[in-house]
């Protein structure tokens, strides 16, 4: 069976308030997943999963730009395009009907156009088709195809919108050849090492990308082989960008390495020795945990550091304490200078795929869960008792579980973990994390 389909990813690309965060929010809808213990990443709402009849796709807002000169604004903008053209799969270029056709949309057109990455031309504010209609025609002026009248705030045109949009999204077949190789995301903050790590894995300095806007994102896949095996290698540092606007930068790498985790199907997070684990990374991390990864956490420098017999356990204790989130994830020591444990990675990287893939028989896994009942009881509520019936296996990467039960309210967050940490003891899933899914079954056969 190949493996599972990639989402699409769909960038929002556009002038200050043009009615882009409208947009966003509105196909985002309120249901973005802020899951309880990741820190910061999807409450900053800069992507979402947005599920539209059969297609779901990764939704990705390229940045606030601040209005102030209109240098500024165009030299934001032109940054946000380059942003969007390196990751995403389909760009939706945001104009205002009531603003009408401005120079910097013309300017960013030109750039995108060049990109070869399918745009589509998205007009807003057209709350009245009859209206307005005439004005969204000047739009066609822009060289960039068909413009589609929406109004974000009245819900209208959403649907010819995302039809347009969707027709890019990439066939099932065209995906499904290369499916079979390991994905591999190096990802991190800046300066921490992860060009030098690829460029040591590769033993040459592949990673120097031409700086000229079109540089699609598949440029920075790098294919390798170790011992007979072949891996890709996707880096998220493989694109870089001179950028002058400090506070966007953190909004760039994270847009940036949506992009890399989204494709991947096991994360290298390269955490630097001599700074250790920080904040940065923990939000770094909760993107690749969102998205139900495999996750390696690489420390690098790690020759850098003077050391006891103390300094790894007390490192590993540290990055435990920081990422509690991903208590899955393995952590390896390495160097990208000296090329110390990358060996290692490699079998490390084996490993962490074959139990995000791993399948367990239904059997199996009833056999844990009766166990587990039978050592800790269940919660109750008011005397109502919660009863598990049945947990079988629908899904791998991540390996994704469903547990039927008499009463969902009853299933606290607290014993869903108990039945996990069961079956890790069992069957390890070292690197990956478990889904599980609560479904509730009729009481009709609830007796006794």
């Amino acid at each position: 069976m190949a493996g599972k389909r990639m989402k699409p990813i769909v960038a929002i690309v556009g002038r200050p308030n043009v009615g882009k965060s409208t947009l966003f929010n509105v196909l985002a809808g309120d249901k973005i997943s802020i899951v309880q213990d990741t820190p910061g990443v999807t409450r900053d709402r800069i992507y979402a999963d947005v599920s539209w009849l059969d297609y779901n796709f990764t939704l990705i807002d390229t940045g606030g730009i601040e209005p102030d000169s209109s240098d500024i604004i165009l030299s934001q903008m032109r940054e946000q395009a380059q942003i969007a053209i390196d990751t995403a799969d389909v760009i939706m270029f945001i104009v205002d009907v009531k603003q009408g056709l401005v120079d910097s949309d013309a300017k960013v057109a030109d750039m995108l156009r060049r990109s070869h990455k399918p745009v589509i031309l998205v007009v807003n504010k057209v709350d009245s088709f009859d209206k307005y209609m005439a004005d969204v025609y000047e739009f066609y002026n822009l060289g960039i195809g068909d413009p589609y009248a929406i109004s974000s705030v009245n819900r209208l045109g959403l649907g010819d919108m995302l039809d347009a949009v969707a027709e890019h999204f990439p066939e099932l077949d065209e995906i499904e050849e290369e499916e079979e190789l390991p994905k591999v995301a190096i990802v991190g903050k800046p300066n921490v090492g992860k060009s030098s790590l690829i460029n040591k894995l590769l033993g040459e300095d592949r990673l120097i990308v031409s700086d000229i806007a079109g540089t699609t994102r598949d440029a920075v896949d790098t294919k390798l082989s170790f011992n007979g095996k072949d891996y890709v290698f996707i880096d998220t540092a493989g694109v870089r960008r001179k950028n002058k606007i400090h506070d966007q930068l953190e909004h760039y790498m994270i847009v940036r390495t949506v992009g890399a985790v989204e494709r991947a199907d096991i994360v290298v997070l390269v955490i630097d020795a001599t700074e250790g684990v920080t904040e940065q990374d923990a939000k770094i991390a909760g993107i690749a945990h969102d998205r139900g990864k495999a996750v390696i956490i690489a420390v690098n420098k790690w020759d850098a550091l003077e050391k006891d017999d103390k300094t790894i356990y007390r490192f590993t204790e540290k990055v435990r304490d920081t990422l509690s989130f991903m208590q899955y994830a393995e952590i390896i020591f390495i160097s990208a200078l000296t090329g110390q444990r990358l060996p290692k990675l490699f079998e490390t990287i084996d490993a962490v795929y074959e139990n995000h893939a791993m399948r367990v028989g239904t059997g199996v896994l009833n056999e844990i869960m009766t166990e587990a009942v039978a050592m800790q009881q269940p919660p109750n509520d008011k005397g109502k008792i919660l009863r598990l019936y049945y947990i079988t296996q629908v899904a791998i990467k991540p390996p994704t579980f469903v547990i039927f039960v008499n009463d969902k309210e009853l299933m606290h967050f607290s014993y869903t973990r108990y039945i996990e940490n069961q079956i890790r003891n069992t069957f390890g899933f070292k690197g990956t994390p478990l889904k599980f899914i609560i479904r509730e079954r009729g009481e009709n056969d609830d007796r006794g």
